[in-house]
């Protein structure tokens, strides 16, 4: 399998392009923020690796994984898979920002007033396992994050966490939508039900494998995990 990123230089989000190999379909998880956008950097890249786009999955709402999904899908026409819960935040990512914080400034620094869904939006569903650019793909809904986070196991062998889990932390759950009591059920029901041979491609910094989260993640043991909490 190939497996590349284009990081962000907004917030580092990572932008991983996946693919079955060289010269063949791809898929675009979370297009990030740039000015004006990240499309350059993406096409340059599926350009390097001769790949041919046909899908975009987001991971969750938040600006820094959305902000270039817009201009992408009308350079390459694509389908853009998303959940239900998250699906508004396309057309109003403040919904789970900050008023007024960096996102909101970034925002105007821009000049970026509106947004647009993409053309052809598929709504994920939960535990559901289809086919995309020749992988075997699963929606895990994995809510905490945001109420509409998803992560997504590819062939059985990778996982996009998104900003669920990190090497050595998790996503933040004081955001709106957030929740800190689904975070934690999230990561006992849907994170360490998963098998440890998994690689991790997560929403920001370096891959890394269920099994060492399980056993050195502060966020993964049990007195973080049955703590009380909204």
């Amino acid at each position: 399998m190939l497996i590349d990123r284009v990081i962000a230089p907004y917030f580092e989000t990572n932008c991983w392009i996946l693919a079955v190999g060289t010269g063949n379909e791809c898929i675009i998880v979370d297009p990030g923020m740039a000015k004006p956008n990240l499309v350059n950097e993406i096409e340059q890249k599926v350009s390097e690796l001769k790949l041919k786009p046909v899908a975009v999955f987001i991971t969750h709402g938040h600006l820094d994984h959305t902000f270039s999904v817009l201009p992408l899908t009308k350079q390459v026409p694509m389908r853009t898979f998303v959940t239900g819960d998250d699906r508004f935040l396309l057309t109003d990512p403040m919904g789970a920002l900050d008023r007024g914080g960096v996102s909101e400034q970034f925002l105007k620094a821009f000049g970026v007033e509106k947004f647009k869904e993409p053309d052809e939006i598929v709504e994920l569903e939960d535990f559901s396992t289809f086919e995309v650019a020749g992988m075997k793909i699963t929606s895990i809904f994995a809510p905490g994050h945001t109420k509409g986070s998803v992560i997504f196991t590819v062939d059985d062998k990778q996982l996009i966490s998104g900003d669920v889990l990190f090497a050595g932390s998790i996503g933040r759950t004081d955001l709106p939508t957030g929740s800190a009591s689904q975070m934690r059920k999230t990561l006992r029901d849907r994170i360490l039900t998963l098998p440890d041979s998994l690689n991790v491609l997560p929403g920001h910094g370096g891959q890394t494998t269920i099994g060492t989260e399980r056993v050195r993640n502060p966020y993964l043991q049990d007195d973080f995990l049955d703590q009380n909490g909204r």
